[in-house]
């Protein structure tokens, strides 16, 4: 069991967070803080990724080097919103697999509802990122994973940018094993769902629709 929660308090991460907290920042200017921020989550959430050496030559001298040991990462993306963190984090990490999961929010019952599902074949034994901005009931979170696990990954981590107290607890309560990741822990829900203080609903203000 892991059941950890780290939070990623970078200034930079903080700063730009709360330029896209601010209802008057316009979405190409929300879109771009989004591919910043991911990035930076991204240089975090990596950091325990394991090296081994390898033999190169440098212009000088021949050396032992570190390189990225194993398979490559699985950044897989819970649309629609998810898609702005992934195109951040693909541009720190371009080789990545990349899968998509297609879930929807039922408006009355907050049940999520799943339209789509696409993942690399060979994702068994590699390590996962599923990478949504705001973890609000955790609903989404949780069936996503479950279907993730029927895939058999080395390891999943959640990366997100808001999580709530309740999104959580819920979530662990489901899947202790499996580390969030996210850039700021805020107050509650509200009646609809919604994270407050938060920052909206994130694919409408990444999207430019409502």
């Amino acid at each position: 069991m892991n059941n950890s929660v780290t939070l990623i308090d970078h200034p930079l991460i903080q700063h730009k967070l709360t330029l896209m907290r601010q209802k008057d920042t316009s979405t190409a200017k929300f879109r771009q803080l989004l591919g910043e921020i991911s990035m930076l989550l991204a240089y975090e959430v990596t950091r325990s990724m394991p090296l081994e050496k390898v033999l190169i030559e440098t212009p000088l001298a021949s050396m032992d080097a570190p390189v990225l040991a194993g398979k490559k990462l699985v950044l897989i993306s819970i649309m629609r919103a998810g898609q702005g963190i992934l195109d951040g984090m693909l541009q720190l990490i371009p080789s990545a697999r990349v899968g998509h999961i297609g879930l929807y929010r039922d408006p009355r019952t907050h049940i999520p509802v799943e339209y789509y599902f696409k993942v690399p074949d060979d994702v068994h034994g590699r390590d996962m990122l599923v990478v949504d901005p705001m973890l609000a009931t955790g609903n989404s979170a949780v069936a996503a994973v479950y279907r993730l696990k029927e895939t058999l990954p080395q390891s999943i981590k959640f990366v997100c940018l808001l999580a709530a107290p309740e999104g959580i607890a819920h979530f662990h309560e489901e899947h202790p094993d499996v580390p969030i990741f996210t850039a700021a822990i805020d107050e509650q829900l509200d009646d609809q769902g919604y994270i407050l203080p938060g920052l909206g609903d994130a694919g409408d203000r990444m999207f430019g629709t409502k």
